[in-house]
């Protein structure tokens, strides 16, 4: 027998209430994009709706399960289509929504969204980074992981921690390695000066080997390659500014310092910094206008 609930009934609605904010959580880690993370999540609830709950002990932990396998699939088969993806892939970026979002609709933002982690976690197995969410951002044992990946609990310690092991490595943590505060003056330095075109000023406030990257998925004209060197990194953005009369206004971007670029007050790019030493080391770029929903619709709420 299978369940009839509904999803505008109480209990659907219910659960969804107190479980839809901690799976969106999950997923978008896991997938770096807000968009397929929000899919994933609706798939999950609607594979609740065609079961009985009656059947079911610890409903968050069903969506768990299911949500992690979906995301799991989705990581495999996202190998191939980065291969054909036109220049930098980024993570989709996520800002504040303001009030004018709900609790539950919210992505948390802490230093496990942070666009250095998440480039990492791109490098890693769909095993390792399933495994490392799990456990090290979200706390699950792992006999429970081992339940989800349908593997040994010692199998998912090792993937957790291979996982680990790259992410000390790349330098990067859970915890970022710089007061937020500081990293914000950093970055806004950078903004007024780039906003004058104060040359001088950028580059003081830029690591000699800083570089650059923009995702643009081929949809608008963008360096297909990562751009190294302050100058090169300086004289690229003026240039991009003057030309297309662009203006930056500061904007915290996955729980950092970043930057909205508008163009005749619209958005057409999300910027975000990597602070290091009181300078910038890497600028992130996504102006792929398909990765942009989230940031528009969450400035929009904010006005």
């Amino acid at each position: 027998m299978t369940n009839q609930h509904t999803i505008d009934d109480p209990a659907i609605a219910a659960i969804w209430r107190d479980n839809h904010r901690h799976l969106i959580d999950v997923a978008y880690r896991m997938l770096g994009s807000v968009s397929d993370a929000e899919d994933i999540v609706q798939e999950a609830f609607t594979r609740l709706l065609r079961s009985n709950l009656d059947d079911i002990d610890d409903v968050r932990g069903w969506l768990v399960v299911v949500v992690s396998r979906l995301c799991l699939d989705q990581l495999r088969s996202a190998r191939v289509r980065r291969e054909a993806y036109v220049g930098p892939w980024l993570p989709e970026p996520v800002v504040s929504g303001g009030d004018g979002l709900a609790p539950d609709e919210r992505v948390t933002l802490d230093d496990s969204v942070r666009i250095a982690l998440l480039l990492v976690l791109e490098r890693l197995t769909p095993g390792e980074r399933v495994s490392f969410i799990l456990h090290d951002v979200f706390q699950y044992s792992f006999d429970d992981i081992a339940r989800i990946m349908k593997k040994t609990p010692a199998a998912c310690r090792q993937l957790a921690s291979r996982a680990r092991r790259h992410v000390q490595d790349e330098d990067v943590s859970l915890r970022g390695a710089i007061d937020p505060a500081e990293a914000r003056r950093v970055a806004d330095r950078f903004i007024d000066a780039a906003s004058t075109g104060n040359l001088r000023a950028l580059l003081e406030v830029l690591d000699p080997e800083a570089a650059g990257w923009t995702d643009s998925g081929g949809f608008v004209p963008a360096p297909r390659e990562r751009i190294v060197g302050r100058q090169r990194v300086a004289e690229g953005l003026l240039w991009f500014l003057d030309t297309f009369g662009v203006t930056l206004e500061s904007m915290p971007v996955n729980a950092g310092p970043g930057a909205l670029a508008l163009q005749d007050g619209e958005i057409i790019a999300v910027l975000t910094f990597e602070v290091r030493d009181r300078l910038i080391t890497a600028i992130h770029s996504v102006a792929n206008p398909e990765k942009l929903t989230h940031v528009k619709a969450a400035v929009t709420r904010r006005a």
